[in-house]
């Protein structure tokens, strides 16, 4: 299954005009479609139950990255971003399940990208909310 990485951020612009200039939001991206090429190797029994969990998990990351950025208001942005670290959590640890039970697939890859992934949005909520501390001082 391929995966269109076209959207990728090109450049070191540091101006961040749309959840689309975020790393956050590529990487999550990218984790989706390798989620999407392991998941689909799995057992077809697990075609409603580590499939769909899995794949929910991994599109959750950048669509909360994105879901929040049109209402301009960090507190309620830094909320979507800890829903989407919790997402990445949740996906790692679905994928080390895979890797436990067996099912052939790139699993490690999928649990040090969500770990990175995490990292990232640490990073980008503990920035938020400095800016947003310095604003009320």
């Amino acid at each position: 299954m391929p995966c269109d990485t076209s959207t990728q951020r090109v450049g070191s612009d540091p101006k961040v005009e749309s959840y689309r200039d975020l790393i956050a939001w590529h990487k999550a991206m990218d984790l989706v479609c390798l989620t999407y090429q392991n998941t689909a190797q799995l057992p077809t029994e697990e075609r409603f139950g580590l499939t769909t969990q899995m794949r929910g998990s991994a599109i959750s990351i950048p669509a909360n990255v994105a879901e929040d950025w049109g209402r301009h208001t960090t507190r309620d942005y830094i909320h979507f971003l800890h829903i989407a670290r919790g997402s990445a959590c949740e996906l790692g640890t679905e994928a080390q399940l895979c890797a436990r039970l067996g099912y052939p697939g790139d699993w490690s890859k999928i649990v040090t990208d969500s770990e990175e992934i995490g990292r990232i949005l640490n990073g980008l909520i503990r920035s938020l909310r400095k800016r947003d501390d310095s604003k009320h001082s």
